[in-house]
């Protein structure tokens, strides 16, 4: 999975944003079982793309544009 940028986050309607942090949500349970093997340097990217996906929300909806 590639890192998604904030450009790119801003660009999908809410709905898919949500669906895309349960996707990570889910991808983060699997990655946390082989953090072992890649040092969790994976678990950390994936929480950094969740975090700014729910700011991006917690922006907009403070703004009322969503």
């Amino acid at each position: 999975m590639a890192i998604l940028k904030t450009k790119e986050l801003k660009k999908m309607s809410k709905e898919e944003r949500e669906g895309k942090i349960k996707e990570l949500k889910m991808e983060l349970v699997k990655s946390r079982i082989n953090a072992s093997k890649n040092k969790g340097a994976r678990t950390r990217d994936i929480k950094k793309i969740i975090a700014r996906i729910m700011t991006l929300n917690n922006q907009k909806q403070n703004l009322g544009v969503e």
